[in-house]
C-alpha cells in the first residue's frame, strides 16, 4: 500500500535531528491492517519542542501540542508514569487528512518513562487520540 509522504508536510522536518519516533498500531475505524500486533504506522514527537506528526495508511498530517493536563505518577521502580490528557491543534494533513487541518486532537495518555539504566530504551507508551475536523 502506498502512503503519501510525511515528507509533504511542511510544519514538521522530521530529518532534523529533533525527533523521536515510534510505532502507531491499528483500533478499529483506523484504514490500513486490522491485526493489532502489526504496525501501521509511525508518531514523531519533538522531546525539546511541541510538534508531532502522524504517518499511517491514508495520508500524514502534522500538530501541535497547546495544553498538557498530566500528572507524574511514581512506578515504584525508579521511574514515572505520565498520566493524563494532552490537547493538540492539527496544524495540516496530507491525503485523506487535509480536510483536518485546523482540526483537534484530545489524546488520552500513560507515558511511562522508565528507571535510567534498565536497557528498554526509555519510555514505553499506550495511548487513545480522539481526532476531529474544525
Amino acid at each position: 500500500m502506498k502512503l503519501a509522504s510525511i515528507t509533504d508536510q511542511t510544519v514538521v522536518n522530521r530529518k532534523n535531528g529533533s525527533y523521536s519516533s515510534t510505532r502507531i498500531y491499528p483500533v478499529q475505524g483506523t484504514p490500513g491492517s486490522t491485526n493489532p500486533s502489526k504496525p501501521i504506522g509511525d508518531f514523531y514527537a519533538q522531546f525539546s519542542g511541541d510538534l508531532c506528526a502522524y504517518h499511517i495508511p491514508g495520508g500524514s498530517f502534522s500538530m501541535r501540542f497547546t495544553a498538557d493536563n498530566t500528572v507524574p505518577v511514581d512506578d515504584g521502580q525508579g521511574g514515572t508514569f505520565l498520566e493524563g490528557t494532552f490537547e493538540l491543534t492539527i496544524l495540516e494533513g496530507t491525503g485523506i487528512y487535509k480536510p483536518f487541518a485546523g482540526g483537534h486532537n484530545h489524546m488520552v495518555d500513560k507515558l511511562h518513562l522508565l528507571a535510567p539504566g534498565d536497557g528498554s530504551g526509555g519510555a514505553d507508551e499506550y495511548c487513545f487520540c480522539f481526532i476531529s475536523r474544525p
